[in-house]
């Protein structure tokens, strides 16, 4: 077999493997969505709707609420450094900016979703 007729073979498989892939996972070839950073901000976009009496102090001391956190979800980082799990919660320490103004928030979740699927802001700093 010389070498024209392997790169072809080759080119044929990468090519046919691409389409099956494509085929079994679609979107989630090409995004990111799947990380880790990402499912935690997709849990958190979506169940983030308490916050404790004093974090809520200190979002009404910046002029901030709950939907303005979930909109900030897009460009934060979670530090999973800081973060940390026990056998019943996750607790996540959140980076974000809003409006110019850098925000680090502590928030905490159970891990069993059917318990509680509610995520709660624990401290803003």
């Amino acid at each position: 077999m010389d070498l024209g007729r392997r790169i072809k073979l080759y080119v044929f498989g990468v090519v046919l493997g691409g389409i099956v892939a494509w085929g079994i996972y679609g979107n989630r070839l090409s995004n990111t969505a799947w990380m880790p950073e990402e499912r935690v901000k997709l849990r958190l976009r979506s169940t983030l709707i308490k916050a404790t009496p004093d974090a809520q102090a200190e979002l009404m001391a910046r002029g901030l609420d709950l939907a303005a956190l979930r909109g900030a979800l897009d460009s934060s980082s979670v530090d999973f450094k800081a973060s940390r799990r026990t056998d019943d919660s996750l607790w996540y320490v959140v980076k974000a900016r809003h409006n110019g103004v850098d925000l680090v928030y502590t928030c905490t979740a159970l891990r069993d979703y059917v318990i509680d699927s509610t995520a709660t802001v624990i401290d803003l700093r």
